[in-house]
């Protein structure tokens, strides 16, 4: 592998000029693409085989004018404390907007609040519904405004309107957050590196990467149905491990440049060692995101590949583009800094900050791996408490229509209007099919916490009805939860006193549906993740137990985080420091795909380290000195990438959309106790444990390919490799090529 990136890096350095026109001529055609294909991104999701969606397919097929699985808003009327909604100057204003709305595009039916008697006891509210006849990923922006502006434009003095419901439903991201997010990863770039040229590179090929990304991503919503958070996960995940894998190579390159190597070598060099690292890092985040495709989720599954289709442009960039891009700035790179520490050869051998800290940590490796893991596993506590949940009108940013019809709709109605229940009746096989949808209504009405229960509406053909149930809970609370699993517990006896088969839906029940398979389908995939990852890490180590020790590691990192992110947005702990609007249920697909990327972001600084670490000990030092040394070269630049990740992440913490919100807060958590407490605490303490015992692989696995990840068979004075079998990589002990710094 090393030898095959050194000559790419050679290359791209060497043809740069080549390498920059190849990549302008993909941004201009992914440009074209996106320009010319971009659809609109979906807002809710579907899982196929769950019972919810099994309701919808039947209404949809039997009874469409239901419009059940299509967009639907919901428009809350209130008064101050002088009028009241049945006024008759405010009944005439409403109906008249109403009415208009409905001439509307799209515009399946208006349920009239008056007609349906949707109004408070003290009159002040009242609630319409509009059912659109197309899904809320085909409700255009243009249509939410004409539906908003149309009702607000025809009421009078003294009557608000409010809106929520599906259609309703945006996705605006503020750039905000990445604006400071670059901004304060360029000031870690500038003091790391010392030298501004230096410090924009990472920033400028980074960027390229998830402009490159972002592009194909626009293009593929004309053939997928993609979630609006796909494109944030995209940027966010894109922006982090961009930076960070240019940073490492651009580091390296500084080294090699320092050492007395010429450009073209440093750069092929510094591709061959650090980008070895990036290749491997990278591969392991792919795996980790392309794997989501075994969990069986559709929408799961194109986040994954969209999240991984980002990272593999940047490792692209990082093996390609950047090192062209060096060839154009050359020396400049290294700045006063660099330059006056080439001039002393190497700027001296002091004891650096991260030598001090690896050689503490191997002193009192019992008490650090001690009292880190006790530190996690206290982190870990609250996740006990983890409930999965799907994001709502109640989730949405305080102050905004959506939350502020949320709350209006259950002060006068009670919380369970904001999320109604529908049992689909399949009357199919039923001798009365009006008795049985009757019988099914009678015994629905009789369970704890149901609060109303409307007369079951029969289609044309009656055989098929539908019954709207609204609970007294909320659609987040578990008792809500409860009762759906109670209707659908009667669903066996139904079928034989009546003959009819029932299936529960409507946007409250498919969460629970959602929430109930991902939460089952976490173990499994964490299972894949890890085993495959182990597989690579092992082909990568040539060891074992260095690769357990990762995986527990890892597994220390991810309680930690849920434990973390449970009492945040869960309990509310910090929750007016950190801006949560609502404590609730965690969003349902954020443990899953937390496990997914942290573990691939945990194994860079697990690569990054341990192959430096590997290095010393395979040039002759012993397993503590080699823990120390392996801190000196690697530390400051993993400090620099960990800040630049949570810099990154918890920039996102300023979006106001609860799901960017959550994921945010869990991605920057996660690196910063699994870069600091995990990989630069408990990894080495570890490793100074198992001591040489750590580097052996057994006689059984000698088969395995050795991928070089540290360089240790590159040519010197920078001829090329011949390709045969490297003869550098020798037993401890022996002497090998100088040591480098990643």
């Amino acid at each position: 592998m090393a030898t095959l990136l050194y000559r790419l890096g050679r290359f791209s350095y060497r043809r740069r000029g080549l390498v920059l026109t190849a990549w302008i001529a993909v941004l201009v055609l992914l440009g074209v693409g996106a320009i010319a294909l971009s659809g609109p991104m979906a807002s809710t999701v579907s899982i196929p085989g769950t019972e919810s969606q099994q309701a919808i397919d039947l209404l949809q097929q039997r009874m469409p004018e239901a419009s059940v699985g299509n967009a639907s808003a919901r428009i809350v009327f209130t008064t101050d404390e002088v009028g009241k909604v049945t006024d008759p100057a405010t009944v005439g204003a409403i109906q008249q907007a109403l009415k208009k709305v409905a001439a509307q595009p799209h515009v399946a039916a208006v349920i009239d609040p008056f007609t349906a008697k949707f109004i408070s006891r003290d009159q002040r509210t009242a609630v319409a519904n509009v059912l659109y006849d197309v899904t809320a990923r085909e409700v255009t922006g243009a249509q939410r405004e004409a539906l908003t502006t149309t009702v607000r434009d025809a009421l009078p003095a003294g009557v608000q309107a409010e809106f929520g419901g599906s259609a309703i439903s945006t996705f605006e991201l503020s750039h905000v957050s990445e604006i400071l997010a670059v901004g304060i990863a360029a000031v870690v770039l500038l003091i790391t590196f010392g030298s501004f040229v230096a410090a924009g590179m990472p920033l400028v090929t980074a960027g390229v990467g998830v402009g490159s990304s972002l592009l194909g991503i626009e293009i593929a919503t004309r053939f997928f149905d993609l979630q609006s958070v796909t494109l944030v996960l995209a940027l966010m995940l894109g922006l982090a491990v961009g930076i960070d894998y240019c940073l490492f190579i651009v580091s390296r390159y500084r080294h090699e440049l320092i050492t007395g190597r010429s450009g073209e070598d440093a750069a092929g060099r510094a591709v061959a060692t650090a980008g070895s690292a990036v290749f491997f890092a990278g591969l392991t985040v792919i795996i980790a995101l392309s794997a989501l495709a075994v969990v069986g989720i559709p929408f799961l599954t194109a986040m994954g590949l969209s999240a991984a289709g980002a990272v593999l442009a940047t490792v692209l960039v990082a093996l390609t583009l950047l090192p062209a891009v060096l060839g154009f700035a050359g020396e400049r790179v290294l700045g006063r800094r660099g330059r006056a520490a080439r001039d002393t050869e190497g700027g001296g051998g002091e004891m650096t900050l991260g030598e001090r800290w690896g050689r503490f940590v191997t002193r009192f490796r019992i008490p650090v791996v001690v009292a880190v893991v006790l530190v996690l596993l206290a982190c870990a506590l609250p996740a006990r408490d983890l409930r999965l949940g799907m994001p709502n009108d109640s989730t949405a940013p305080s102050g905004s229509t959506q939350h502020l019809a949320y709350e209006q709709t259950a002060q006068a109605f009670g919380p369970g209007f904001n999320g109604p229940l529908v049992v689909a009746v399949d009357l199919s096989g039923a001798s009365d099919p009006a008795a049985a949808a009757a019988a099914i209504q009678k015994d629905v009405a009789a369970l704890p916490g149901v609060a109303v229960v409307a007369p079951p509406t029969l289609n044309q053909a009656a055989d098929t009805a539908l019954v709207n149930v609204v609970p007294t809970s909320g659609p987040s609370d578990q008792a809500t939860s409860d009762l759906v699993k109670a209707i659908r517990g009667h669903a066996a006896s139904w079928v034989q006193t009546t003959g009819a088969k029932t299936y529960v839906t409507g946007e409250t029940a498919a969460a629970i549906d959602t929430s109930e398979k991902l939460q089952g389908a976490l173990v499994p995939y964490l299972a894949v993740v890890v085993g495959l990852a182990f597989v690579l890490l092992t082909i990568v180590f040539r060891s074992l137990l260095v690769p357990l020790k990762a995986v527990v590691g890892f597994l220390l990192s991810i309680v930690a985080t849920l434990g973390a992110v449970v009492a945040v947005f869960q309990w509310g702990w910090l929750q007016h420091l950190l801006g949560v609007s609502a404590p609730g249920p965690i969003i349902a697909f954020a443990p899953i795909f937390l496990v997914g990327i942290l573990f691939g972001l945990a194994m860079d600084y697990e690569v990054f380290l341990t192959t430096r670490i590997r290095e010393e000990h395979m040039r002759g030092d012993t397993a503590n000195d080699a823990i120390a040394l392996g801190l000196r070269h690697g530390a400051r630049v993993v400090v620099a990438a960990a800040f630049i990740m949570i810099s990154v992440f918890g920039g996102f913490m300023l979006q106001t959309d609860a799901i960017i919100r959550t994921i945010g807060f869990a991605f920057a958590f996660g690196v910063l106790v699994d870069a600091f407490l995990v990989r630069m605490t408990f990894g080495p303490a570890v490793l100074s444990l198992l001591g040489e015992r750590a580097w052996r692989l057994p006689r059984w696995l000698d088969w395995l390919p050795n991928a070089d990840v540290e360089g240790l068979g590159l040519p010197e004075a920078g001829s090329e490799p011949a390709g045969a079998k490297s003869t550098l990589a020798k037993a401890p002990g022996e002497s090998l090529p100088e040591a480098h710094e990643i």
